[in-house]
Parts: structure tokens; sequence; C-alpha cells
């Protein structure tokens, strides 16, 4: 039996795996998200905010952190829009600008808003440091058209939008190590308030900005997007993937107690046969 427990047909993980992730998704499964301050504080500081204040999210990710990322900007900007804040977005990666419109159609949906009014996307600017430092000094100069080809200080959303002073909150989702960028040229020498939405393996890197306030809070992965759905009341993308995840999760634990209980008695068993 133990012979043939080590030598497990890798298909039935393979299965079991299978399984983990399709029950749970074909029957909706959800897991209650709880609390987690460094997310509430994201959540409170938009809520704060004076009516028709500027909340600005970086999309610092391609497509293939989208998983992980999109449903952050999802919720963030439908909450700031819920609440009657200007959106505006914009990207330092090639290949986001059409995330950015996507993030829109799906945040605006039973919302009465209009592009170029209550939000806009500012498309694809290189240079990631020069483009944060020149936001600082004047906003309309880094961006003078948005992603449509409208002319900056033509558009309603943008009007008084000159520099970090009249923004109420930046907000970086990224697969890379932009938020650190952020706070060093944003935070720290604008006195911008930066908050970030990062993947999940990325996250223990930042928590010395948060414990030092250089960041207004974070949200961490799948799950803080699914959290963040939480705290606006609806039910995305990200939490129908949190039952899937967990259970995967969890199954994974399980194997690994049970491979490391299993060769631990085919140790046992070999130091008997060789005792005697």
């Amino acid at each position: 039996m133990l012979e043939k427990l080590l030598h497990l047909d890798r298909r039935i993980i393979f299965l079991l795996i299978a399984l983990a992730v399709g029950v749970p998704l074909a029957g909706g499964w959800e897991f209650d998200q709880g609390g987690n301050p460094r997310t509430t504080a994201v959540y409170d500081h938009i809520e704060d905010l004076p009516k028709g204040s500027v909340v600005m999210i970086a999309f610092d990710y391609g497509p293939a952190s989208m998983p992980e990322l999109h449903p952050m900007a999802v919720a963030i900007a439908r909450h700031a829009l819920q609440r009657g804040h200007r959106v505006v977005c914009f990207t330092m990666y090639p290949d986001a600008p059409l995330l950015i419109e996507d993030v829109f159609d799906k945040a605006t949906e039973g919302l009465d808003k209009e592009d170029g009014v209550d939000y806009v996307n500012l498309g694809f600017r290189p240079g990631f440091v020069n483009v944060i430092l020149g936001m600082g000094a004047d906003i309309g100069a880094v961006w003078k058209t948005d992603f449509k080809k409208r002319r900056y200080g033509d558009l309603a959303v943008t009007k008084g939008l000159r520099t970090y002073d009249d923004v109420g909150l930046i907000v970086d989702l990224a697969s890379s190590d932009t938020p650190a960028a952020w706070v060093l040229y944003a935070q720290q020498r604008y006195k911008a308030k930066v908050a970030a939405g990062v993947t999940a393996v990325m996250a223990q890197d930042y928590y010395p900005y948060l414990q030092t306030h250089q960041l207004v809070g974070m949200l961490n992965g799948m799950k803080g997007a699914a959290e963040y759905e939480k705290l606006i009341g609806t039910r995305s993308d990200a939490s129908k993937a949190m039952g899937p995840q967990s259970c995967a999760h969890f199954l994974i634990i399980l194997l690994v107690i049970f491979g490391n209980i299993v060769y631990a008695l085919s140790r046992r068993r070999a130091r008997r046969a060789t005792s005697s």
C-alpha cells in the first residue's frame, strides 16, 4: 500500500484539482472574505473624499495579470463613480489602454455616467518616472490628449485638474515594482495620496510602506479584489473566483500533509527492514 501511495499516478492529482476548481465554480460556492484593514483603508478614503474629487487609477499591468488586478480596477472605478467622483485612468504599459476601456464598460454598467464628463481613459505614455514627475508639475502637459484623441483641456472631467494637489487619491494597480516609484516620486516629493493594488506574490514587499503610512492602503491579489467587491455590495469576478481558489489551496495543503505522512511511514518501514 505504501509503495502504491508513494507512486500515486499524477493524473489522480490532476483530477482532484479539477474537481476542487470545477465543483465550487459550478455550484457558485462563496466564502466570507471578512474584513481586511488595508483594503478597508482604500475604501474609506474614497468614501470620505468630497463629491467631485478626482480618483486616478494607474494601470501598471498587462493582460497576463488580469485575473488578479482587473477585478480591483472595476470595483474601485465603480465605487468612485457611485460616490460622484471623477475617475481618470492612464497607463505606461502599451497593451493596457484597451484594458481601461473594458474596465469602464463594466464599472459604468447601470450607472448614468458619461465618458469625458465623469470618467476618462487618457491612454498610454512611455517613460515611467518622467511621466510621474511631469504630472507633479503639470498633468495637462503630459497628457495632451486622451485615448480617443480629445484635447485634455476640452474635457469636463479634467477641469481644474493640473497637479497632484487636485487629486484625491492615486491607485496604482501593478504587476511589478511600480508602487515603490509612485511612493518615491509622487507621495514623497509631491505629497500625493497613493494606494496600491498588487498581485498576491508581491504584497509582502509593500507592508513597510503601509506601516509608515506612505501608502493609504493596499489590495492584495484576488482576495483583496473580492474584499473590495464585498465592501461596495457587488458580487463579480473576484468573489466568484474565491470559492474555487480557496478549495484548490485547501486541497494542495492536504496533499502536502498526506505526502509527508506517507514519506515518513515509508522511511520508518525502511529503517525497520534494515535493522532486522
